[in-house]
């Protein structure tokens, strides 16, 4: 934190605007609690308001690049070659992770194993009965059901369904081949489809025996059960701040602040294996010079003031040295004559 008053210490902001400005955002369903709970306390801070939709990370890619948000929200990063062909820049925001959860009666949870060829199958429509011999021999001491397996699947371009199939591809060959990563999937007809990750929280909830994928927030916020997967080292760390931050040490972000990297299947005893990052994206050059640099001074506030906020969320905060690195990220926004932003703190 000390890095980020010290470079904010170094631009000489401007006197903001009398006007209040209401900032739009859109896209990642599993970071809107988080988004939600910064704009609600800064609205207590500024006259400046933000409205933040949940319409899924493709949604708010394609709404940013249309200009037609005032900031987009995704848990994917653009590739460098991407955003530099739409002229964005982007940051991460957060770190959270990917968790499969069950409604499997008579199994607790966290006690039930799955590997990632296990999910691989269970996911492709493979493996269709809870008590297959893969899932008996990874699960000793646990009773399985004699039952088929209801699989939930997101049906909406999500961030979420692209780092759990990045994991899926990193861990299984045939995953990669027939459906590799992707925001979204060709999924198996048989299989449940249903839009956002409240959508899967209702769904595995109301539903006996199934299973889904869903950002680590919401499994904490709506107590849903869970099970373990296997990591890089052969280990099935709980999910959860610290093996999300053991993840996020074994990446090139704090070195390099390669946010491009993905951060699933990462090494560490205790890391979990579907960790990921959340993304902010922005106009390189603003079209709205007032609401963007309104849409900056949103984000250094978070960033400066909303830790609790973000573990109050169950979202695990980025360090402070890589949150220096995201705000001169920030300070390269310019307007369309090149000239650099520059906006006050409430």
């Amino acid at each position: 934190m000390n890095r980020l008053r010290t470079l904010l210490s170094l631009l000489a902001f401007v006197v903001p605007t009398s006007q209040a400005i209401e900032i739009h955002g859109a896209g990642s369903s599993a970071a809107a609690p988080l988004y939600k709970i910064w704009a609600d306390a800064y609205a207590k801070n500024s006259k400046d308001s933000v409205d933040y939709q949940a319409t899924g990370s493709s949604a708010g890619i394609k709404k940013i690049k249309e200009n037609g948000v005032d900031f987009g929200a995704s848990d994917a990063a653009l590739s460098l070659s991407d955003l530099k062909k739409a002229k964005l820049i982007q940051f991460p925001s957060a770190i959270s992770g990917v968790v499969p959860v069950i409604n499997l009666p008579g199994v607790r949870t966290g006690t039930l194993h799955l590997t990632g060829d296990i999910l691989a199958g269970i996911f492709s429509a493979k493996i269709t009965q809870w008590n297959d011999a893969a899932i008996v021999a990874a699960n000793p001491g646990v009773h399985v059901p004699v039952h088929a397996i209801e699989v939930i699947v997101r049906q909406d371009g999500s961030g979420t369904t692209y780092n759990f199939t990045d994991y899926l591809s990193k861990v299984n060959p045939a995953w990669q081949m027939a459906n590799g990563r992707n925001f979204t999937i060709n999924w198996n007809p048989r299989l449940t489809q249903v839009k956002g990750s409240g959508g899967v929280s209702a769904a595995v909830r109301k539903t006996a025996y199934s299973i889904s994928y869903i950002d680590y927030n919401y499994v904490v916020q709506d107590k849903l059960d869970f099970a373990l997967v296997q990591n890089r080292d052969g280990r099935f760390p709980l999910p959860g701040p610290e093996s999300f931050s053991i993840a996020l040490s074994g990446s090139s972000w704090k070195t390099q602040a390669n946010f491009e990297e993905m951060l699933t299947d990462k090494p560490g005893v205790k890391a979990w294996p579907i960790t990921m990052g959340t993304f902010i994206l922005l106009p390189q050059a603003a079209v709205n010079v007032e609401k963007t640099s309104a849409t900056l001074k949103f984000f250094t506030w978070a960033f400066m003031n909303g830790d609790k906020f973000v573990n109050s969320v169950d979202f695990v905060r980025l360090p402070d040295a890589l949150q220096a690195r995201v705000f001169k990220e920030m300070t390269t926004v310019t307007d369309q004559n090149g000239k650099p932003l520059h906006w006050s703190l409430p």
